[in-house]
């Protein structure tokens, strides 16, 4: 449990109600029901006057303005033209049971699960299935990808993780404590990416690794001329990490942990209306899930493409007994491990790592 609030714990963060505990999303009331939004990007506040027809402008403090908005319109209709524009903001199910477009999609008459497998090739001879010591190769950034390569490393994977020159990781301007939790002991590449000499030297990073976790949406990696499928085939297991998965309507949609969470039902409620349930709780649960699928998949035989989706994973949460936990244990307050080391800065292994694989200059 103390894994799905060490970033609160790290940062010093709370509960703030109907918003969270980072402040970037929050719970708004509808005439029919509630919306989860996150605006943690200028683009998405500049989104505003296109959701509202132009009755909201763009200000350092939003929210006002958008929950007055809101309070005229159905919580569906706002949701459905905020996937148009690409913005995260999201219906709140009724009575915690989901039923849309995308849960039919993807599921049809079954329940949904945690994870969705496609199986791709023969592993590698001198693969995972021979290695005392995989490598995993980490494209995503922010909480849920780095925390499942972070406990893959404690297992004893190596980990290189690979950052856009042009855009870092985030997380490396959140708390420096908990990015050096989650990134200590890895190795840390840096591409001036999309220009094409860094996506050839990333299909062949890709090609070489045991085992890739991506947090990115499927047409990210197309844009760089890296195929999935392929790689896959070819013996490279892949856990795609999405918010709402790499099929179905809403597959390129963009989430957040508290927007992915709220989609699925994992809300607390009090008096005033539903609250989040944690701090961004789906993406910790996605990674911690996400790293037991790895470890799966480098001990099998063959190649696997992993599919975790934050929603999903949430949704599956949400659905627990609510006496399924253990007598045990209370509740307590978020606290945090201590780091192993520091996190490298960024690109400190780039010419090493380039090197390695045969992709210096």
């Amino acid at each position: 449990m103390r894994l799905l609030g060490e970033r609160a714990a790290a940062a010093g963060l709370q509960r703030q109600g109907p918003a969270s505990a980072g402040g970037a999303f929050r719970l708004l009331p509808c005439t029919d029901g509630w919306v989860g939004t996150s605006l943690p990007r200028p683009e998405d506040v500049d989104l505003l006057p296109a959701l509202t027809f132009g009755q909201v402008e763009p200000a350092s403090d939003p929210w006002p303005g958008f929950a007055g908005w809101l309070v005229d319109q159905a919580a569906a209709d706002v949701a459905a033209r905020a996937r148009l524009l690409g913005l995260p903001l999201v219906r709140v199910p009724v009575a915690g049971e989901p039923s849309d477009e995308q849960l039919e999609a993807r599921w049809g008459a079954d329940r949904p699960s945690w994870v969705r497998l496609h199986a791709g090739g023969d592993r590698r001879p001198g693969g995972a299935a021979h290695d005392d010591r995989p490598l995993v190769l980490c494209l995503a950034s922010l909480w849920a990808g780095p925390l499942a390569a972070h406990l893959l490393a404690r297992s004893g994977a190596r980990v290189v993780t690979v950052e856009s020159v042009r855009r870092p990781d985030g997380a490396r301007r959140g708390s420096v404590t908990f990015h050096d939790l989650l990134h200590a002991g890895q190795e840390m590449v840096a591409l001036d990416l999309p220009e094409p000499g860094a996506c050839a030297a990333l299909r062949r990073l890709a090609g070489a690794a045991d085992l890739v976790i991506d947090g990115s949406r499927p047409r990210a990696m197309r844009r760089l001329g890296v195929d999935v499928e392929e790689i896959v085939a070819d013996g490279t297991s892949w856990i795609s990490i999405t918010g709402y998965g790499r099929s179905g309507p809403w597959a390129e949609q963009p989430a957040f942990g508290d927007d992915a969470a709220a989609a699925a039902g994992l809300l607390a409620w009090d008096a005033m209306g539903p609250v989040p349930a944690g701090d961004a709780i789906a993406d910790p649960l996605a990674g911690v899930h996400a790293a037991v699928a790895g470890l799966a998949a480098l001990r099998d035989g063959r190649s696997w493409l992993i599919e975790v989706a934050m929603r999903e994973v949430a949704l599956v949460a949400a659905q627990l007994p609510e006496d399924s936990r253990a007598p045990d244990v209370v509740p307590a307050q978020p606290s945090v491990r201590r780091p192993t080391g520091r996190a490298r800065p960024l690109g400190a292994d780039t010419a090493s790592v380039l090197a390695e694989f045969g992709l210096g200059p």
